[in-house]
């Protein structure tokens, strides 16, 4: 009987086991650090004060404190305003720069909402909230049916199939961007959760002229870029509970060109995209660089970006990207790279790679395979 498939963080322990850690990040230079965004549950909330809870890899309840104030932009398919912070809700906060301050553990803290099912919190110090977004979703796919005020989407093998309501309000703006809601063609909007499914509230990019099964594919013989440039956009929120999609981690990515053969992740019937991708696998990092805000991380691939694929489009945030998604970012790992969740998008560049080789894994990694050499990472 073959081994199961590794996960994204079983497989990244046994990389950086063999390969050894980063010698660097592998940032690009002059880049910003990522702010460290929040994804979680509306504990409390007040005119001056915004209480997140979420839940670690441990099992441990982390209590966030936000300083808010009337000016404190919140999103809730619009401006919603501080009404819309309500106790249970599913938030994403991006902290004004200045970072999140740790108060410490607090033993005889009251126990956080029981969805979160914690043993123990930990408390951390109040900064201000630059931006607040509540229960934010987003549907991306291939039309299967339109009715007269939902779509259903079929989101990719990984994400199953959704019906997403179109109010007619919301319905105006779908329309000047999505002209053609009708099966087999591409839509993405984003959207707002509620008790009967996602709503759409705007469009999150234009939808591509082309049918889903008519993407045309790279030369076989396209050369691979070492620095991919195109559009991040972000993906998931359409779950309950604290975590977001992508086997329930908070930074991570769909990567569009996810291998299919062994247990790598990949999807078999992913189309090739309009870009020469290189081939990576679940566990996989990569370094993606907002160029228009200037921020840049290593995150990790934890799907596989089979739906991003088929979307040829570009990003207009701070100029015309070129063609082609090339990374989706789970909601905290966008909106710590600056982006806007109601944007949709931004223009990146995407660095693939594995990590530096230590000493000891180049002169291992040299005596198992005569004739190669390791490389270091390339600065860009």
């Amino acid at each position: 009987m073959p081994p199961p498939p590794r996960r994204g963080a079983s497989r990244r322990r046994l990389r950086a086991a063999v390969l050894g850690t980063p010698a660097g990040d592998g940032l690009p230079e002059r880049a910003r650090r990522p702010l460290e965004a929040v994804a979680g549950i509306v504990l409390d909330a007040s005119p001056h004060l915004l209480v997140v809870g979420t839940t670690g890899d441990d099992g441990r309840g982390t209590e966030t404190r936000f300083a808010m104030s009337e000016a404190t932009p919140v999103w809730h398919g619009g401006r919603g305003g501080l009404a819309a912070l309500r106790p249970g809700r599913n938030v994403i906060v991006r902290p004004k720069d200045t970072g999140l301050r740790a108060d410490g553990d607090v033993p005889e803290a009251t126990a956080l909402d029981a969805s979160l099912s914690a043993p123990s919190i930990v408390s951390r110090g109040a900064v201000g909230a630059e931006r607040v977004w509540v229960d934010v979703c987003r549907v991306a796919g291939t039309i299967l049916a339109c009715r007269r005020d939902a779509v259903d989407v079929d989101m990719g093998p990984h994400r199953g199939r959704t019906r997403v309501a179109v109010p007619p309000r919301a319905l105006e703006r779908v329309l000047v961007r999505h002209p053609r809601l009708e099966p087999g063609y591409l839509i993405d909007v984003i959207c707002v959760r509620s008790s009967d499914g996602p709503r759409a509230v705007r469009p999150g990019t234009s939808q591509p002229g082309y049918r889903a099964d008519d993407l045309a594919a790279p030369e076989i013989a396209a050369p691979v870029p070492g620095v991919l440039r195109g559009t991040a956009t972000w993906f998931g929120g359409l779950r309950d509970g604290p975590g977001v999609d992508g086997e329930g981690a908070t930074d991570g990515a769909a990567y569009p060109a996810v291998d299919s053969e062994g247990d790598a992740g990949g999807c078999a019937d992913a189309p090739s995209g309009c870009v020469a991708f290189p081939y990576l696998s679940l566990g996989s990092e990569i370094v993606v660089h907002n160029e228009c805000a200037g921020r840049a991380a290593p995150v990790p691939v934890v799907e596989c970006g089979c739906t991003a694929a088929r979307f040829c489009d570009r990003c207009v945030d701070c100029g015309a990207s070129p063609r082609g998604r090339i990374v989706e970012l789970t909601p905290a790992a966008f909106v710590g790279l600056g982006g806007d969740l109601e944007t949709g998008c931004f223009n990146a560049a995407v660095r693939p790679g594995a990590p530096s080789l230590t000493p000891e894994a180049a002169a291992a990694a040299a005596a198992a395979a005569p004739g190669r050499t390791a490389e270091g990472t390339a600065s860009w």
